[in-house]
């Protein structure tokens, strides 16, 4: 697979969520980003231990922190599951054996101290993989394999420790577990 790059299209939605063109991935996060489509992934081995990044240090947005295993945006006509798979082989090396939507209609704005901002509707997916990742360095900074209780409980306690957009989703993965 060909890793993203800055030519990649975005799908830009309205505020019904519906589709309404796409624009070069390098142009949408600015400080008036629009509502575009995206996803997160949180991957899990099979003995549950949590695969975590950092993400790289080149990244336009939140470079070198720590957060769930990948994110991405669906290309225009792109299942979102597959481009899940895309994105984990991308940035991670990994093949995904369970994919499962655990949080259909999240959507966040976040804004960087220098104004960046993230605007997206980001489903977020739980998969199962096997085998540690081989990262590319220009997404992945770190990784580790982290029990999802001290995970969960770090990033609720202390959410600057993590991407905001983790900070906001693991809340509602612990109550959609519940």
């Amino acid at each position: 697979m060909l890793p993203a790059t800055d030519e990649t299209l975005v799908v830009l939605l309205d505020e019904e969520r519906r589709p309404i063109g796409t624009a070069p991935r390098a142009t949408v996060h600015h400080a008036a980003t629009p509502l575009h489509l995206a996803f997160s992934c949180y991957a899990f081995d099979p003995a549950g231990r949590l695969l975590v990044t950092r993400r790289g240090l080149g990244k336009k947005t939140w470079p070198g922190v720590w957060t769930n295993t990948c994110c991405g945006h669906p290309g225009p006509g792109e299942d979102i599951v597959e481009a899940v798979t895309r994105r984990l082989d991308e940035e991670l090396g990994l093949v995904p054996r369970e994919v499962e939507l655990a949080l259909p209609e999240f959507t966040y704005r976040a804004t960087m101290t220098d104004g960046t901002m993230e605007n997206e509707f980001c489903p977020v997916f739980r998969v199962v993989v096997d085998g540690d990742p081989t990262p590319a360095p220009a997404e992945v900074a770190e990784w580790h394999w982290a029990d999802w209780a001290d995970f969960a409980s770090a990033a609720t306690r202390t959410p600057w420790l993590v991407s905001p957009w983790s900070a906001l989703q693991v809340p509602l993965l612990e109550a959609a577990a519940r």
